[in-house]
């Protein structure tokens, strides 16, 4: 049965729901976006595994400039010295189609954008109240305009607005006592990394990404250290913890950063409408610990599609179990990973050194803890 839907917000999961819906179904729907445009300038890097590619590819992402991304193949591991511990193989995960993908969040906004910008995304939207008339959804915006839809499809973030319309129990993002910071690198400089792969380097309460997202070998860097309070006037002092366990990263920090606290979902609920679908962070936020952020956006994305392409039937209680089980996952490896990264005691950082080059090489292992994210 064709439906109409409401999606609110123009991310990742918006836009890949979108897409799919635009493609390959007959539902129509109406992309709303609270901010006046796009965010299109260069940005930061993403990763995406091949159960994100297997998705995209669908809707035209193999046809994509292969000069705006790049196939990393493995994660190189270092200690926060550049001294390395082991290496993981990610093209065991890759297919001829899809393959581990990096690139900056903006090349993939620019593509998942195009399809739908003209005719299905309407910018400036903000809702400002909600009712149910007749079997639908009426959603009210602070421009005076309204729609009447079947579905609202809830993809506005973490701290997601749309929940707070339609749900009385609170779930709250909590901050993990964490600062990120960005930037994007014009080369590897001295550091005695491999530029084709990606580098995890360890430190104490503390850990750096660095990797390519382009053919022109343009790195992204994330910088992730343990703090009790967000202050933006105090960076200096965040980078100063990593710089004082290797004075040769000091230079990597020059120039434009962004910085953001960590925050992550609590827990995960259900919806109480059953009209009313969350995807991407307004579902569950993740830590970026296992870069499955723009990963389980799109997933997330495809799985409602799915359901709403055969029509099934309990679609809500279908979609939340699926979900749910899928996030579980993702949740408990990014949460164990962000403490493995930051162990502070020697003794505690050599056994994990070695335990890494222990079992890296066992495909049992990978598999059961990687395989199971990557190739769903």
């Amino acid at each position: 049965m064709k439906k109409k839907l409401a999606i609110i917000g123009a991310g990742i999961a918006g836009l890949t729901l979108a897409n799919l819906l635009k493609k390959n179904s007959e539902h129509e729907f109406i992309l709303y976006e609270k901010q006046e445009s796009l965010s299109l300038e260069e940005g930061y890097g993403i990763q995406l595994s091949t159960n994100s590619t297997k998705i995209l590819n669908t809707i035209g992402f193999n046809k994509i400039n292969r000069e705006k991304i790049f196939h990393p193949k493995g994660v190189d591991f270092y200690n926060i010295k550049n001294e390395k511990i082991c290496n993981l193989d990610l093209t065991q995960f890759n297919t001829t189609e899809n393959k581990y993908t990096s690139l900056q969040r903006s090349t993939l906004i620019e593509f998942l954008k195009d399809d739908v910008y003209n005719q299905h995304l309407r910018f400036g939207k903000k809702i400002s109240e909600v009712s149910e008339l007749k079997g639908k959804i009426l959603i009210k915006f602070d421009d005076n305009t309204n729609d009447l839809v079947d579905i609202v499809v809830g993809a506005d973030g973490i701290f997601s607005n749309t929940r707070s319309f339609f749900e009385k129990k609170k779930n709250t993002p909590k901050f993990k006592k964490a600062i990120a910071i960005r930037r994007i690198l014009k080369s590897k400089s001295d550091l005695e990394i491999d530029d084709e792969n990606i580098s995890l380097m360890m430190g104490n309460n503390c850990h750096m990404v660095i990797y390519p997202v382009n053919k022109n070998r343009e790195l992204n860097l994330i910088y992730i250290v343990r703090e009790k309070k967000y202050d933006p006037k105090n960076i200096q002092s965040l980078i100063d913890k990593v710089v004082i366990q290797n004075s040769k990263l000091e230079k990597f920090f020059k120039g434009d950063l962004r910085t953001w606290p960590l925050y992550y979902t609590p827990k995960i609920l259900p919806s109480t409408n059953s009209k009313v679908f969350y995807i991407g962070d307004a579902f569950n936020g993740f830590l970026p610990t296992l870069a499955q952020g723009a990963g389980q956006s799109i997933e997330s994305a495809n799985e409602l599609f799915n359901l709403l392409k055969v029509n099934k039937s309990d679609i809500q209680n279908f979609y939340f179990q699926e979900r749910s089980k899928r996030a579980k996952i993702v949740r408990k490896r990014s949460n164990l990973n962000f403490f493995i990264f930051h162990f502070s005691n020697n003794i505690l950082q050599t056994i994990r050194n070695f335990f890494m080059k222990f079992l890296i090489k066992r495909k049992g292992f990978i598999n059961s803890y990687l395989g199971n994210v990557y190739k769903n």
